[in-house]
């Protein structure tokens, strides 16, 4: 098969190391790709929402598949518009990816089918909003941009004057453009975060292992949240009781429900929940893999990921079956100095064949391109160092060991990534 990975990122670096792998994969193209990615195929000059110039090429080249890796495309339609040319493509169709595109739309979708969530209501009036605001009597709240927001679009409130500044800011000051055009005032639920990527063609459903991700820029999750610092995977928080449960609760609800509205979901189902004290809870879903919880993820994968994806397209998921390695894999993000804020571009990466050669991690690039023969940061996370043991702390220990051989101008990166499951197994080892 030739397959085209749309999307440049850590993300599509994982996916298509992944479907490497697979002895279906003869040929792989990314598209736009970055400077790890063209160790793997062919990187194209075509940017993710260039949908027209991807159909074209798509169909020039004759690729047998295209996965799709950032949600802008998806809410844009291109799946519609490769299945309109007779292409095939992994990824919801446009009616289906509202789920991350519109706020709202997923959160009426959860009320419809009594899928747990916060409560929430919906505004797309900025007086309506600030009036609501007025009579809340429990703070903090979370006030969301309902639209595509870069991962931008979600403000903690810890006090009224806060949640009034942020409608105001989203609504009138337009921070998120369109994006805000309505808003999403929900109760602020606590408990411990966890993702869930879950593989479906609308009738069978696959869960993949669970992960957890790092928002926060700063150790102890402080400072300002970020598209993700690390991740980890399997999390602990997530034990096999539960997982069935959400499958149960959240999954298979949705999944139906947005069949019984005519639309059949295929693809990959991210579930971003809160596990509260009365249980799971959804904060959001996301139409695509996860960036970077896909490159933790995909290190315990050992199903062939193209055969999966190619039977989801066909609809046959409920032939394939599942096969996990046993341990736990850690992904660790180097970032550029200042993200997730201004930083500066174009500094020289050293150090990559070092960390490269450290046993059972690989460095999947991000933010990455090629300048004059050497590879040079292009982005604010940069590069997601990942490794994979028997143990989490082993893992942890092989990641950040491959992190200390590379280096760049103003590198930053969190130091604590994992510490959280590594001591829930460690409480749960002495229990016994």
């Amino acid at each position: 098969m030739h397959v085209l990975v749309i999307g440049s990122g850590g993300r599509e670096h994982a996916l298509g190391w992944k479907i490497a792998q697979s002895p279906l994969a003869k040929k792989i193209s990314f598209a736009p790709g970055n400077a790890g990615t063209e160790s793997l195929g062919r990187n194209v000059p075509i940017e993710a929402d260039d949908i027209a110039s991807l159909v074209s090429f798509a169909k020039k080249e004759a690729v047998d598949l295209a996965v799709v890796g950032p949600e802008a495309p998806l809410a844009a339609g291109i799946v519609d518009k490769f299945e309109a040319q007779g292409l095939r493509v992994f990824g919801p169709v446009q009616a289906a990816a509202r789920l991350e595109g519109s706020k709202s739309f997923c959160r009426n979708l959860l009320r419809r089918n009594n899928v747990p969530g916060p409560e929430f209501t919906v505004f797309d009036s900025a007086e309506r909003a600030l009036a609501y605001v007025e009579t809340l009597e429990r703070f903090p709240v979370v006030v969301k941009a309902d639209g595509l927001a870069a991962g931008k679009g979600v403000l903690i409130c810890e006090t009224r004057d806060a949640a009034e500044n942020a409608v105001k800011s989203v609504m009138k000051e337009r921070k998120f453009g369109k994006a805000g055009e309505t808003v999403v005032i929900e109760d602020f639920i606590e408990g411990e975060e966890a993702s869930i990527l879950a593989l479906t063609d609308g009738r069978t459903l696959m869960c993949l292992p669970s992960s957890q991700d790092h928002k926060r820029i700063l150790d102890g999750d402080k400072g300002l949240n970020t598209g993700g610092m690390g991740a980890y995977s399997p999390t602990p928080v997530v034990t096999p009781a539960l997982e069935k449960r959400i499958e149960k609760d959240i999954l298979i609800p949705v999944i139906h429900g947005l069949r019984m509205e005519g639309m059949v979901y295929k693809g990959v189902l991210y579930a971003g929940l809160m596990i509260t004290k009365s249980g799971p809870k959804v904060l959001e879903f996301n139409v695509r893999f996860g960036d970077p919880e896909t490159q933790a993820v995909l290190m315990n994968l050992d199903t062939d990921l193209l055969a999966l994806m190619d039977a989801i397209v066909r609809g046959e998921l409920d032939r394939m079956e599942l096969k996990l390695k046993t341990g736990w894999s850690v992904c660790v993000v180097m970032a550029s100095g200042g993200y997730p804020n201004t930083y500066e571009k174009g500094y020289e990466i050293s150090g990559l064949d070092s960390a490269a050669g450290v046993k059972d991690a690989v460095v999947f690039h991000a933010g990455t391109s090629r300048k004059e023969g050497k590879v040079v940061t292009a982005g604010g996370r940069v590069l997601g160092v990942t490794a994979h043991a028997k143990d989490l702390a082993t893992a942890k220990k092989t990641a950040y060991e491959a992190v200390g051989k590379i280096s760049y101008k103003d590198a930053y990166y969190r130091n604590d990534i994992a510490d959280k499951g590594i001591g829930k197994y460690r409480k749960k080892a002495s229990r016994r």
